[in-house]
């Protein structure tokens, strides 16, 4: 039934047709103007992560702000005059800005240890390096040799400061109403174009400087906002690219105008409308997801390829036939093939749903309703501009035997033994590199070394302390022992307080700073760790104040009682909650550390924390980035056991749906399964870490490879229904449908090979690995699952 509304509403109306598209295509290219990217953080974590709350619940609590990271490496010493004034015209400048709340410097620091004036009055009246009247020698080695401050805002060689510029809060998406999802999403692109802006235009100050020192900009801000960049530019880059590699694919097959513009209408009507699409249903496009484009060129041409071969062998069978009946015949013989493949693929990207992270679920199923309007116009738009065209101008020599396929066809049928060999070679390379298999990874290593983003990571990650943060919380509860309080009031009410002394000063007992400095010591001895920031830094400062005589708890809460409020709110705030009763120390790992292991670092600190420090399991938490990157990876890796199951079960299941026979599916599936893992293999015997992209290669090289496996059962189930003969059908179909699976395989291949044009390393891994993983799929269908052919002999029911 469908077959005779296709043939008498599509295939013989093509005006009505390509009219009806046109109109399709203007009302969804309308919409493309709401394609949208987005590179905030939040795309690249874990929907509903737990860990997730708990951090913005810390950034609430401890006064996290947004702020921008520059590190700076002047010519000359820092402490120098023209370093100074450098430091400060530059400051000056960053601070002028209207969305600068304030800059911290090395110059801002407060001095303490400056002068012999007692203790109280430096609180109250500290000075500064920019100070006039300050000895700035002894100020450096102040903060140089400071536990907060060096490798914080001073390298511990003193030859590179950072510069901290916070950011003034936007609360205005507070004032939106929640429910009104395109009022939200536009006021969040406004605050990333004044972004962008902002990036712009503190790069245009540090350009002035740079004459006299080293500078890199950092920050999630500018991480955000250079991802934007990468991803624009992938997506020309790409899109461009696989597009002129497809138009030279194109001459080099069928070496005629019309066989390149007729395919690449398809891909033009079929991404634009997939972009407006995107901008209908506001899904936006990520760092994840930015290769959609020149998937969907590279696939929507596998199939004008596969259609318009199959067209021109029929044509020069029956060149007696008009030109609407070559059609009929193409699209009826290609119909069920290209539709199995098309379900394939889908297959293995909904499997992308068991990820749990937005833009890899977002991407799986951007590409199922890619590939189902790729599908849509490879049906109706290809048939309708061959049927405008002359029948003498859509005549094409018959395609030539491929030297390459012919090869194929002789190792399948004579050399069966050498072919298992090699497939059993390659089984034990994926095992064993499977189990090498590891989801480690460095954020600072998703980006290429000669971008910004990488190199400020690196400096600030060897020269101030690190760079993925990590919160150590240590909880106090209610058991806090009311004598030594009671005790310690007395003691404080002969220092003669005034009656509304705050009382926040009777926190401070010996019990909890002991154990914030136990922790705090663990965790600076640990190779992974950078800095270590907490309270008990702050009271190791005093200590060195007061002459290197400890602290007691009494001088310790009335000290607190009398830091003035600007210091306070900087270095102590920061590091406890009195009302929470819970101190925070703040670290930040070494993320370019050769041979890190984030999980099994979180896992020794809870452990140690437990079984070496004997603190309760509800005594501390870990909270902070590293917590939510390492739950991405683990989620991953579990998610890859879910997403190959789905695939492949899926998959078989078409197979003997597609073919109803068992044997003839498992041999079907084989060669794609052992492609993609051997890439895997691949990737583990090299030591690549998985992450978010290279995770998902084994599932869409099965989904994608399986499409040659689908042409060539399917062309050889006809063949050798009318030859009956195993080794002339294979020879036969090598020289036909196995020619369009090597064109559109090199299509695919190098149109994956374009991706290595990206400034994100995990699209390069995704683009490279994939491309092998085709290239290997492909000598595995034409001459791995012929052998397989020719020993079970499948089709035998056929020659009854």
């Amino acid at each position: 039934m469908f077959a005779d509304f296709y043939q008498n509403f599509v295939l013989k109306k093509p005006k009505l047709i390509f009219i009806t598209l046109l109109i399709i295509l203007v009302s969804f290219g309308y919409y493309s103007k709401d394609f949208r990217l987005d590179a905030s953080s939040d795309t690249l974590l874990i929907e509903g992560d737990p860990d997730l709350e708990y951090l913005r619940e810390l950034n609430q609590r401890y006064g996290t702000k947004d702020f921008l990271v520059l590190t700076y490496t002047p010519k000359d010493p820092i402490i120098s005059e023209i370093t100074t004034n450098n430091l400060l015209s530059l400051k000056y400048k960053i601070q002028s800005l209207d969305w600068v709340h304030n800059v911290i410097t090395i110059l801002d620091i407060p001095l303490l240890d400056n002068s012999e004036s007692p203790l109280q009055e430096r609180l109250k009246n500290f000075v500064t390096l920019k100070d006039e009247n300050v000895d700035k020698e002894r100020g450096f080695e102040e903060i140089l040799n400071s536990p907060v401050f060096r490798n914080f805002v001073i390298s511990e060689d003193g030859t590179t400061t950072g510069i901290i510029v916070y950011l003034k809060k936007d609360g205005g998406l507070k004032n939106l109403d929640s429910s009104n999802n395109y009022e939200i999403e536009d006021y969040k692109d406004a605050i990333k174009k004044k972004n962008h802006q902002n990036i712009i235009e503190i790069r245009e100050i540090i350009k002035i400087y740079s004459k006299e020192a080293k500078i890199f900009l950092g920050g999630i801000p500018m991480i955000a906002d250079d991802m934007m960049s990468f991803i624009k530019n992938d997506i020309i880059v790409f899109g461009l690219g696989v597009f002129l590699f497809i138009i030279g694919t194109l001459w080099f097959v069928f070496r005629k105008i019309i066989w390149i513009l007729v395919p690449i209408s398809s891909c033009f009507f079929s991404v634009l409308i997939m972009m407006g699409l995107l901008g209908l249903l506001g899904w936006k496009v990520t760092v994840i997801s930015s290769n959609f484009i020149a998937l969907m060129l590279i696939l929507t041409m596998a199939m004008n390829i596969h259609m318009s071969t199959r067209f021109i062998q029929l044509k020069n069978k029956f060149s007696e036939l008009s030109n609407y009946e070559i059609i009929s015949k193409t699209t009826n013989k290609m119909f069920w093939p290209i539709l199995y493949t098309v379900l394939t693929t889908i297959c293995a990207f909904l499997s992308l749903i068991f990820s749990n992270i937005k833009p890899i679920i977002d991407f799986g199923w951007m590409m199922t309703f890619g590939l189902a309007t790729s599908f849509f116009i490879t049906f109706t738009l290809l048939p309708t501009l061959l049927s405008f065209v002359s029948k003498n101008n859509i005549n094409l020599d018959e395609i030539q035997n491929s030297k390459i396929t012919s090869f194929f066809a002789q190792i399948a049928i004579s050399k069966k033994s050498f072919v298992f060999f090699i497939t059993f070679i390659i089984i034990i390379l994926s095992l064993l590199g499977i189990k090498r298999l590891e989801v480690e990874n460095s954020f600072i290593n998703y980006f290429n070394k000669e971008t910004e983003i990488y190199k400020g990571m690196k400096l600030i990650d060897e020269k101030l302390g690190g760079t993925t943060p990590l919160d150590v919380i240590i909880k106090f509860g209610d058991s806090t022992d009311t004598f030594e309080i009671d005790e310690e009031k007395d003691e404080f009410e002969d220092w003669g307080d005034d009656e509304n002394e705050n009382e926040e000063k009777y926190w401070f007992t010996k019990d909890k700073i002991d154990k914030i400095d136990k922790v705090h010591q663990y965790l600076d001895s640990l190779p992974e760790i950078g800095k270590v920031l907490s309270f008990s830094s702050i009271i190791e400062v005093a200590t060195s104040l007061n002459n290197n005589k400890p602290l007691g708890t009494l001088e310790m809460g009335v000290l607190y009682s009398k830091i003035p409020d600007t210091i306070k709110k900087e270095i102590v705030d920061p590091y406890i909650s009195i009302q929470d009763n819970e101190a925070r120390i703040s670290l930040r790992i070494k993320d370019s550390m050769e041979k890190l292991r984030r999980n099994d670092l979180i896992n020794k600190i809870n452990y140690d924390l437990e079984n070496k420090l004997n603190l309760k399991k509800d005594e501390f938490k870990l909270g902070g980035v590293l917590i939510l990157f390492n739950n991405l990876l683990q989620s991953l890796f579990k998610s890859q056991i879910l997403t190959l199951g789905f695939v492949m079960i899926g998959i078989f299941v078409m197979f003997v749906i597609l073919f109803r026979n068992i044997k003839l599916s498992l041999i079907g599936v084989a060669p794609n399964f052992l492609a993609a893992f051997f890439i895997l293999g691949i990737i583990g015997i090299m030591g690549i870490p998985l992450d978010m992209m290279t995770i998902t290669i084994a599932a869409i090289t099965i989904g994608i490879a399986v499409d040659n496996s689908i042409h060539y059962i399917y062309r050889f189930r006809e063949e050798f229904s009318q030859i009956k003969d195993y080794n002339k059908t294979i020879e036969i179909c090598h020289s036909t449908v196995g020619v369009a699976i090597l064109n559109t395989s090199i299509t695919i291949v190098f149109g994956f090979s374009i991706l290595v044009l990206s400034n994100f390393v995990p699209t390069i891994y995704f683009g490279v690995f994939t491309g092998i993983a085709m290239l290997l799929a492909m000598i595995s269908v034409l001459t791995l699952l012929p052998s397989l052919i020719l020993i079970s002999k499948p089709f035998d029911y056929l020659k009854n």
